[in-house]
Parts: structure tokens; C-alpha cells; sequence
């Protein structure tokens, strides 16, 4: 592989140079830093490309996809698709997704154009029963090869928003292999829970199949301390508090799929998942029960008193999904595509308080919360796709859906009220927007154009146009109608076989959680017990611009990677005022103006061949943000949630392949300083929450796969702190200062796995 030319690369950086003082975001010195950070990380890589030896016998195709045969993997004995990903350089950041951000949209409703993953070049109608889940499940055995897709094409079945992989198959006419695997893991209370997965995989003519069933434990033991302070920072109270969770996960789904003729194929999957669902062999008490149980100190009065509460939360989660696909090939290549879901989601978990001043002593309820939903999803996407020309693709479609949120929310106090049996006994206390039903429909128009300009470029165009309808019946009523236009464009050039550069400009427009438009526990605050709804929330929109460099060492050396990015958010989502009267605070989610987001997220994924040591792999990666909005609420400017200042992690695997043994660690961790999250009368800050993960691993007896894991071996505190004030924070008049400790301890887990 031939690397790309200094030029070519100090071309590329002058240009970002420009473009980011343009944007003057944030002070150039940190400007500067981020861009010597880039340009050094290059400079490491031209350094290593001459050092790096021979260590695989790897295949490029024109569009820069990378193939590793099967036969490659054999050295380090796997047993999953899992274990063969685990031993590619920059996978990580190939599958990496922002599941956080993903939780404070909406998610991502529908099914959209895009995977992470193929097998056998489509990807699976599934949301919750998506590819990423099945990774484990796959047996190796199975695999013929894996394919990192850096290009983008019509031919795949899916846009590639950055790279992809995509796991083929082995297409004998008859194969069959169960993989099975099963563990115990060891909690800091001594608490031992199983888990395990048995998958079968196959192929008989031209019928697929993955069927698989997994169990596993949520288990957890916190142990928090707070201390209240006042102004003065004299002791106010202290709160010792032990919670636990008990949950299991139990897991049925199947992946099936059929060729009717070279040029006609459907697929069929399925999901059927509860958390631990009563009568369950693992369940003790009430079904995913949650414990609490705190010691109050009071020091406000003469003399300090102790108090005590405990809390049990029994709650039920129920979900399912089936989805297909169909697709028929015609005579000149064109394509037609068929895609459907639809999958229903139960929840409800109760939460019950009971006060007492000794252990042992009289109890009395002093609250009662029911939180109960049901999120359902119906969804059809259709496209047809067809040549333009021998280098441009074209294809057209349409997706609808329907999406429907219930909840409902019951609050129960000791007011000396009629007790309610249907609020735990208490008095009923009116909540209101407490019960409502929120549906969607929403119809997509989509055409994506792919023009492999020569055998270097090429450049993905796409344009949505989405109409929806938002429709809140129950305690509010409400309907409105949103419309928008989403255009995209994706540029690749590969500067060489080894070195490629991506451009990205695109119109997002984040879903609405359907959750935010009526009342709802409060769980980041133990003296709010519930939140507003807001039935007037607007989707956040933003013009998003990514900058990819990507650089592979020559001879599967490693590979170095960055992005650069920048968004243009308005209608961002925080918190809003609602309050009645100045002497009775409330906010709830709602539309607080406009941002921006400037970014640098740099990977590395190197092996050690230069050392003498091929089979070793480091991975190290970093990512900045500084963010800015201007938040009337609180009248200051503040970052945009939730893009903290960033975070950072490494990771090192050795794999001994003359002992069948593999070793390592992963740990990672955020900058301090990272996420606060302000309110009318409050702000909390939340410190990084670091894990350091070690493991080793080893084939041996009986072709069985051993491996023993420790989890958070460093028993990571994670702090917190809130500080509260007399009326608005605005005014700045502070009345107590909360700070939190909080440890989970550390997990042992012992597996054994194999194919059979």
C-alpha cells in the first residue's frame, strides 16, 4: 500500500486552518492545539509506515473496501464474529455510535438508509434485532470472510455515512453449528448471577437461518454518600444510602432468510425479550425489583437526629419485533426493495418510599409513583434502484410509519386524604398532563444519487423531504404538522490506496421524545418527584459538517483515523420555565434557542509488528468539544447538552498464538469538568465516570474458549455535585451546596465458550 504525499496532506490541514478561523468559535489558540494534535498524529503515522513489517496477506478492491479471508483469523482460534472483529485495527471506530446523544433525541425513528453492518451485503430489518446484536451470535466457523467498506455505491444495500462492515457468509449448499456460551459474574456484595447464549447458525439450500436465546444479569450494588452544606459550608446533612437492582434479560430471536431464485430473496426476523418476567427461575421477590435504603443524619437543628427510608421499585418490561425484507433483482441490475417493522414495547415500574426512625421500628409511606408506557412502531420502506450511467447510481423510495406513545403517571402522598388503593394507599394527587397517548404519522420521499466521479472520487448526494403529523390526546389535546427538507452530501477521495479523505455536509433533524410531551418521574433530582410535560416541544435541527482523514499503515499495520466536525443546532432542547409564580419554581423540556458544536476526534489502532510483536494491538482514541449556547433560563452561556468537553480512551490485546491465549485491557474515561446540567433554581455537575477493564482469555480444553474479565477493577468514584439557590440561579443567591459519592464496585465474570 502506498502512503499519500506530505503535500497532499499539508494541503488538507491549511484548508481546515482557514475554516476554522472562520468560524471563530473558540480562541485560537485552542484552535491551534487541536490542529497540531491532527497534524502530529499524521506525522506518527508516516513514521510507523516505515517501520511496520509484513503481517497479513490483506486484498484491497478499487473502491479501498479491506478483506480479511477467513484463514486469517485461524491464528487466534474465535469463536464468534465478535472475537474476528475484535482482532481488526479500527474497528472501533468503524461500529463506534453516540448512544448518549442518541438518548437525548428521540432516537431514531424509523428505519433511514443507513447500517453499520451488513451480512452478505443487506442489512437486517431490525431495530431492536439489528445486525450489532448479532455479532456474538454468529459462529466463525461460519464466516468467509470480512469486509471493511470504505467506499460508498449504489450497490450497497444501504448509504454508507462513513465505513461499514460487511460479514459474507460461506455459501455452502449444507452447514450447521450451534456456538454456545455460558458464565457467572461475581458482584461486590458476593452475589453471583448466571448468563449465557446458545445460537444455532446455518444454511440448507438456499434457506439461512440464526436462531438464538441468551439470558443476562443487570444486577447492580451501589453504595452513595451526600453531604449537604450550607452557604457557610457548615454541615446541613448527610445521606448514606445502598441501592440494589435485580434484573435479569431474557432474550429469544431469529434471523431467517430465503433465495426464491438468484434474483429474488426475503427475509424474515424476530425479537421476544422481557426483563425478568415473574415466575422466572432467577426471579426472587417482585420482577426487577430495586431496593433503597438510607440513613439520614440532620444536623440543621440543636442536635443532630437520624433518620431512615427504604424504597422498593418493582417494575416490568416487555418487548417484541418482526421485520422483513424483500428484494428482486431485475434483468438489467436494478433493484426493488421492500422493508417492514413493527415492534411494541411494555413498561412499568412503581416506586414506593416508607419513613422510620428506628431500624425495626413503625413505618409509614410517604410516597407512591406509577410510571407505566407502551411504545409501538409500525414501519414500510420501499425504494427501486437503477443506473444512470455505467458511474452513477439512482434510487428513489418512500417510507412511512406510525409511531404511538401511552403513559401514564400516578402520584400518591401522606396528605391525610381518602386513600387511593390505585395510589399505594396515599391520597391521590392530581398531576397534570399526567395520561396521554402521543401518535406520529410520518411519510418520507427519498432520492440518493452515487457518482463514482473517476477511480479516485466519488460523491453521494441525497434529499429527504419528511412530512409529519404529531397528534397528543388523553389530558391534553393537541395536533400539529411539521414538514422539512434534508439534503446531504458525502465526498471521497482516496489520496491513495492507503490514505483516504471524507467530506460531509447534511440537514439533521433529531426526533422528538415522545416521553417529554406529558408528566414524568424526575430522575435526576431527589426533591422533584416529577416533571412536566411540554406538548409544544419542536424538533432540534442542525447543519452538521464532518472532515474524515483515514490512514491505514501499509500491511494491516494499524490504522490512524480523525474527524473534524462542526454543528449548526437551532431549537435546541433544555430546560424552560413553566413557573406560576415567583415564589413556586417548575421547568419542563423545551425549545431554549440556538448552538454550536466544534469537535476533534482522533483514533489510533496500531500493531506492534515494528517491535517484533504483530499479534499486539494498541488503540487509543480522543475526543474534544467545546459547544455554546446561549441559555435564557439561566441568562449565561452554557455548553449544549449533551456535548461535554470530551472524553478519552486506550486499550491494548496481545494474542499468543503458540499458547492460544490472549490478553489485555480497555480503559476509558472523560474530562473532568464534563457534563453540568442546569435548571431554573439548580445546576448539577457530573464528573467523568471512568472503567478499566482487564481480561484473559484461553483455548484449550476440550476446544473450548476460557476467559476471565474484571470490570472496573479501579472502583471508580464517581462524583457529583448540585449546588441550589434561593429563587432563579440567575440571581446568584445560593442557599446549599449537595455533593455525591458514588461507587458500583467491581464485577468478576468467568466464560466458557465454543462452537459445536
Amino acid at each position: 500500500m502506498k502512503i499519500g504525499t506530505s503535500p497532499s496532506i499539508s494541503a488538507c490541514f491549511d484548508v481546515t486552518i482557514r475554516l476554522l478561523d472562520w468560524m471563530k468559535f473558540i480562541d485560537r489558540n485552542c484552535l491551534l492545539l487541536i490542529i497540531l494534535v491532527a497534524r502530529s498524529l499524521l506525522c506518527l503515522a508516516f513514521f510507523l509506515s516505515s517501520l511496520v513489517q509484513a503481517q497479513v496477506n490483506e486484498s484491497e478492491t478499487n473502491d479501498s473496501t479491506v478483506t480479511y479471508p477467513a484463514q486469517f483469523f485461524d491464528q487466534y482460534s474465535p469463536v464468534s464474529v465478535s472475537d474476528m472483529l475484535d482482532r481488526i485495527p479500527g474497528i472501533e471506530s468503524v461500529l463506534a455510535v453516540d448512544d448518549f446523544a442518541e438518548s437525548f433525541s428521540g432516537g431514531d425513528r424509523g428505519l433511514g438508509g443507513t447500517s453499520q453492518i451488513l451480512i452478505d451485503g443487506k442489512r437486517l430489518a431490525g431495530k431492536n434485532n439489528e445486525a450489532k446484536s448479532q455479532l456474538s451470535r454468529i459462529a466463525a466457523s461460519d464466516v468467509e470472510s470480512i469486509q471493511i467498506v470504505r467506499g460508498t455505491s449504489s450497490d450497497l444495500d444501504v448509504q454508507n455515512s462513513g465505513q461499514l462492515v460487511n460479514i459474507v457468509l460461506k455459501q455452502a449448499q449444507s452447514r450447521s453449528s450451534i456456538s454456545a456460551e455460558v458464565g457467572m459474574r461475581r458482584y461486590q456484595d458476593s452475589t453471583l448471577k448466571p448468563e449465557g447464549i446458545i445460537s444455532l447458525t446455518g444454511r440448507q439450500g438456499r434457506f439461512n437461518y440464526l436462531v438464538s436465546a441468551s439470558t443476562r444479569p443487570s444486577y447492580q450494588v451501589e453504595e452513595n454518600f451526600e453531604l449537604s452544606l450550607l452557604p457557610g459550608l457548615d454541615f446541613n446533612e448527610t445521606v448514606e444510602l445502598d441501592r440494589v437492582t435485580d434484573s435479569t434479560n431474557y432474550n429469544i430471536s431469529t434471523n431467517l432468510s430465503f433465495d426464491f431464485s438468484p434474483r429474488d430473496r426475503f427475509a424474515l426476523n424476530a425479537l421476544y425479550a422481557e426483563n425478568n418476567p415473574a415466575g422466572s427461575p432467577f426471579s426472587v421477590n417482585d420482577p426487577l425489583t430495586s431496593s433503597v435504603f438510607r440513613r439520614i443524619t440532620d444536623f440543621s437543628g440543636l442536635a443532630e437526629s437520624v433518620s431512615y427510608e427504604r424504597e422498593r421499585s418493582p417494575a416490568s418490561v416487555s418487548n417484541w419485533e418482526i421485520g422483513g425484507d424483500y428484494e428482486h433483482t431485475f434483468s438489467d441490475n436494478s433493484k426493488f426493495k421492500f422493508l417492514f417493522i413493527v415492534n411494541d414495547k411494555e413498561n412499568e415500574v412503581v416506586r414506593e418510599r416508607f419513613g422510620f426512625v428506628n431500624i425495626g421500628g413503625e413505618e409509614s409511606k410517604n410516597l407512591f409513583l406509577n410510571n407505566s408506557g407502551r411504545y409501538q412502531e409500525k414501519i414500510i420502506r420501499t425504494s427501486y434502484t437503477f443506473s444512470l450511467a455505467d458511474n452513477q447510481g439512482l434510487e428513489l423510495g418512500v417510507e412511512t410509519a406510525r409511531t404511538t406513545q401511552n403513559s401514564a403517571l400516578a402520584l400518591g402522598l401522606p396528605l391525610g386524604g381518602t386513600p387511593s388503593p390505585l395510589h399505594g394507599g396515599l391520597t391521590a394527587v392530581s398531576v397534570p398532563n399526567a395520561i396521554s397517548t402521543v401518535e406520529e404519522d410520518r411519510y418520507e420521499g427519498f432520492a440518493v444519487h452515487n457518482w463514482r466521479i473517476n477511480s479516485r472520487m466519488s460523491l453521494e448526494s441525497s434529499l429527504i423531504s419528511e412530512y409529519s403529523e404529531i397528534t397528543q390526546t388523553g389530558d391534553i389535546s393537541n395536533s400539529r404538522n411539521f414538514d422539512f427538507l434534508k439534503p446531504k452530501f458525502d465526498f471521497r477521495f482516496d489520496v491513495s490506496s492507503s490514505f483516504q479523505l471524507r467530506l460531509s455536509a447534511e440537514k439533521n433533524v433529531a426526533q422528538l421524545r415522545f416521553s417529554d410531551f406529558s408528566a414524568a418521574t424526575n430522575n435526576q433530582d431527589e426533591d422533584q418527584d416529577t416533571i412536566a410535560g411540554n406538548p409544544e416541544l419542536v424538533q432540534e435541527e442542525s447543519w452538521r459538517y464532518n472532515m474524515n482523514l483515514d490512514y491505514r499503515l501499509p500491511n494491516d499495520g494499524g490504522v490512524l483515523s480523525s474527524r473534524l466536525f462542526f454543528y449548526d443546532i437551532d431549537e435546541n432542547i433544555g430546560r424552560t420555565d413553566i413557573s406560576s409564580l415567583p415564589s413556586d419554581l417548575s421547568t419542563t423540556n423545551g425549545n431554549v434557542g440556538s448552538g454550536t458544536v466544534l469537535g476533534l476526534n482522533l483514533n489510533a489502532s496500531i500493531r506492534f509488528g515494528f517491535l517484533g510483536m504483530p499479534s499486539a494491538l494498541m488503540t487509543a482514541g480522543l475526543l474534544v468539544q467545546e459547544s455554546l449556547i446561549d441559555d435564557p433560563l439561566i441568562a449565561r452561556e452554557r455548553k449544549v447538552v449533551p456535548y461535554d468537553r470530551g472524553s478519552f480512551n486506550f486499550g491494548f490485546r496481545h494474542d499468543v498464538s503458540s499458547r492460544r491465549l490472549n490478553y489485555g485491557f480497555n480503559y476509558l474515561d472523560g474530562i473532568d469538568g464534563n457534563r453540568p446540567f442546569w435548571d431554573i433554581n439548580n445546576v448539577l455537575f457530573i464528573g467523568s465516570r471512568s472503567n478499566l477493564t482487564v481480561f484473559v482469555e484461553k483455548s484449550g480444553f476440550a476446544g473450548l474458549t476460557y476467559r476471565l474479565e474484571v470490570i472496573n477493577l479501579m472502583d471508580h468514584d464517581n462524583k457529583q455535585e448540585r449546588r441550589r439557590y434561593n429563587g432563579y440561579l440567575r440571581d446568584g443567591v445560593l442557599s446549599e451546596i449537595e455533593r455525591f459519592s458514588n461507587l458500583t464496585g467491581v464485577k468478576y465474570t468467568f466464560k466458557v465458550r465454543g462452537t459445536f
